[in-house]
């Protein structure tokens, strides 16, 4: 079973409501509002370590978090920080996660070209002169994963941390079928 770091989940929240941003950013230290470059309102947290956009809409994404009780402790500052300055917040926030971004590593070279060829074009895309790593789309877990040629490998699109480990080990598992790893 391969080693898998989590880098970043990102979910997704509401609050009932919509959000006057511009008072929230007059409100909030450290919140940040520039509707002209993005719409949404950026407020970071130093704990945990993330950044949560706040939409007008009363839709909440919270990035940057490094596993899902941060997502919670996030968006449940944040909704605190909100009431503090005068917003009451009349639901429980619910949770979604949207993606979590892993890193892996086979610890051993491949060559991507092989792996390409052996593996077949209808799930690898393989393309050096564009992308240095080998992207590889799997079903099950519905998951892309890219292969670099040092044995690194960055998973996204997994909804749960199981996800990354199976689609790991599937790798590994398929690359070892078919002597391109020890």
């Amino acid at each position: 079973m391969a080693k898998m770091k989590i880098e970043n989940v990102v979910a997704s929240s509401y609050l009932g409501q919509e959000l006057d941003l511009n008072a929230i950013e007059a409100a909030l230290e450290g919140a940040e509002y520039n509707p002209q470059q993005f719409p949404g309102l950026v407020y970071r947290l130093k704990d945990p370590k993330t950044a949560t956009l706040l939409f007008r809409s009363g839709k909440v994404v919270c990035t940057g978090a490094k596993c899902y009780d941060d997502v919670v402790r996030a968006v449940t500052t944040v909704a605190k920080d909100l009431e503090k300055a005068g917003i009451t917040i009349t639901i429980v926030p619910k949770i979604e996660v949207q993606n979590i971004v892993a890193s892996s590593d086979l610890e051993q070279e491949i060559n991507l070209n092989t792996v390409a060829i052996t593996l077949g074009l209808e799930r690898v895309e393989y393309e050096p002169e564009q992308f240095p790593g080998l992207v590889y789309r799997l079903d099950d877990p519905k998951v892309v994963v890219l292969l670099f040629s040092s044995g690194k490998m960055v998973c996204t699109g997994a909804k749960v941390p199981p996800d990354v480990t199976r689609a790991v080990d599937k790798i590994a598992a398929e690359l070892r079928s078919v002597g391109l790893m020890k």
